[in-house]
């Protein structure tokens, strides 16, 4: 039993204030060495709710020492050691869901019961999921000469540096520490801006049972902080998730020190209707795969729905009614289905992109569900989910990624025109097709240029299923066993002459 075991807090209001000012660095929290500090607002009431220490180069130098020397003694241990350790991470965060999941929703605008409480079950699920796979990293023997013993090795490379994004900010923290602590790194994660407090106290929580500075995490800007940790000497891999063009800048950076990294950037998935799908299955898959009730902030979002012409119309008024009856209002209420835009910044973003397809010939766009009444959220990022009809796939907001609650119906005649049309992005993240049709499911599947293709489903990401884009997409594969071999260890060859 651990002693002075952490007691969930339930009060999110009073959890940010206990939180505030503070990085987890060696097992402990302290403050930024230069004392500065930002604001932490809700999105949903514009009110300050913490403040978040403002890390720079000395804070990632001092995480990065306490990585490097933690672990040398962390990849000594048994490498199923190292996985019942993080799988106990796993356990005591279960502990700690409802707690964890008001705190996000506080943190990102995000509704609690649609969002918020399921990312932190799924936080808990990684872990315990890659705390059972220590005992996969094995090496081979290769059948070079009879006299010669000759095999291969995995190895740990030793600091990772995390850089995660503020949409599902525990998960996508979760898919990338877990492999890499399982496999004898050591890793410094470097938080989103916008949404550092839940994973700071599920670092916390953590550090109940890992050795001190295995896992350490920072709050801070990209250019003071995250260049810095991507730059470092001792880091020795990268794993981020974000924008297109900052991934563009952490590869380049990483590419004048020859290490590897792992990139999961943007989306525009396409969402393929046939005429022969069975249209109730194909709305819900819609309403799940637009992430309606995350306002549409997510990399996998079926933001370009491509819909036959024969069932195109019905398609439109089922969606548009689902989402009708979904509430918009108070992220920490029960009932609520929709919370906010995560800042004013990714508001202004998305109202530009409504206004653009407002104001293109042609186009309808209709707005879904209702603003909240309740005047305390009067300050609120809340925007009305669009649906955007008569929407060309050469428009703007069918080509860019919007990150917001706004999506295209795009009516096709013929299926080969649907996939060309698919196709046509500079992203490819995910798709689906929807079909009872298997031959055009299984083609379908084959051609569509997406890393995550699904059929008649629209799960979000799940661990033991290999996840990662192609084109602009980004580079390599998460929330795998594949993930933890090729993307935290490296390969050593071993020849002994027995001659």
């Amino acid at each position: 039993m651990l002693q002075n075991r952490l007691q969930p807090v339930l009060d999110p209001y009073a959890l940010a204030r206990e939180l505030s000012n503070k990085l987890l660095i060696e097992g402990a929290f302290v403050p930024a060495k230069s004392g500065k500090t930002f604001p932490i607002v809700s999105p949903a009431t514009g009110e300050k709710v913490a403040e978040a220490a403002e890390a720079e180069a000395a804070d990632v130098e001092a995480a990065v020492a306490a990585a490097a020397k933690a672990q040398r003694g962390w990849a000594k241990l048994a490498a199923r050691e190292r996985g019942k350790l993080v799988a106990e991470c796993g356990r005591l965060l279960n502990e700690h869901v409802e707690e964890l999941g008001r705190l996000v929703a506080l943190e990102t605008g995000k509704a609690l019961r649609t969002e918020s409480r399921v990312e932190a079950s799924v936080l808990a699920d990684v872990f315990i999921f890659y705390g059972g796979l220590g005992s996969e990293l094995k090496g081979e023997t290769v059948p070079f000469r009879p006299d010669m013993l000759t095999m291969t090795l995995r190895e740990p490379i030793g600091v990772v540096g995390a850089i995660i994004p503020w949409n599902v900010p525990m998960m996508l923290m979760a898919l990338k520490i877990a492999p890499a602590l399982v496999a004898g790194n050591a890793v410094v994660v470097k938080s989103a801006e916008e949404a550092p407090l839940a994973v700071l106290r599920a670092c916390q929580i953590m550090n109940q049972v890992l050795p001190a500075g295995v896992l350490n995490i920072l709050s801070g800007f990209g250019p003071e902080c995250g260049g810095p940790l991507v730059a470092h000497p001792k880091v020795g891999k990268v794993t981020f998730t974000g924008s297109v063009e900052t991934g563009k800048i952490v590869y380049k950076t990483a590419a004048e020190k020859l290490i590897p990294v792992t990139l999961e950037l943007g989306g525009k998935s396409p969402m393929i209707v046939m005429g022969d799908a069975d249209l109730e299955k194909a709305v819900a898959g819609a309403i799940v795969g637009m992430r309606f009730t995350r306002q549409g902030q997510s990399c996998t979002a079926a933001s370009r729905i491509f819909v036959h012409e024969s069932i195109h119309d019905a398609f439109v008024d089922k969606l548009k009614a689902k989402v009708d009856a979904m509430k918009m209002g108070d992220p920490l209420d029960e009932t609520t289905d929709i919370g906010t835009i995560i800042s004013k910044q990714q508001f202004e973003k998305v109202q530009s992109y409504i206004k653009i397809g407002e104001e293109t010939p042609g186009a309808k766009a209709l707005r879904c569900s209702a603003m909240p009444k309740d005047k305390k959220l009067e300050k609120g990022l809340f925007v009305q989910p669009v649906i955007f009809t008569g929407i060309s796939n050469d428009s703007r907001v069918a080509r860019e990624e919007i990150f917001g609650p706004v999506t295209c119906v795009i009516k096709f005649k013929d299926y080969e025109d649907a996939i060309r049309q698919a196709n046509d992005s500079e992203y490819g993240l995910a798709a689906t097709i929807w079909t009872k049709d298997l031959k055009t499911a299984l083609d379908a599947a084959h051609r569509l240029e997406a890393g995550f293709v699904q059929v008649n489903q629209n799960l979000v990401v799940q661990a033991n299923l290999s996840y990662g884009g192609v084109k602009s997409s980004g580079l390599g594969k998460e929330a795998s066993l594949e993930a933890m071999l090729e993307h935290f260890t490296t390969k050593k060859t071993v020849i002994v002459n027995m001659a």
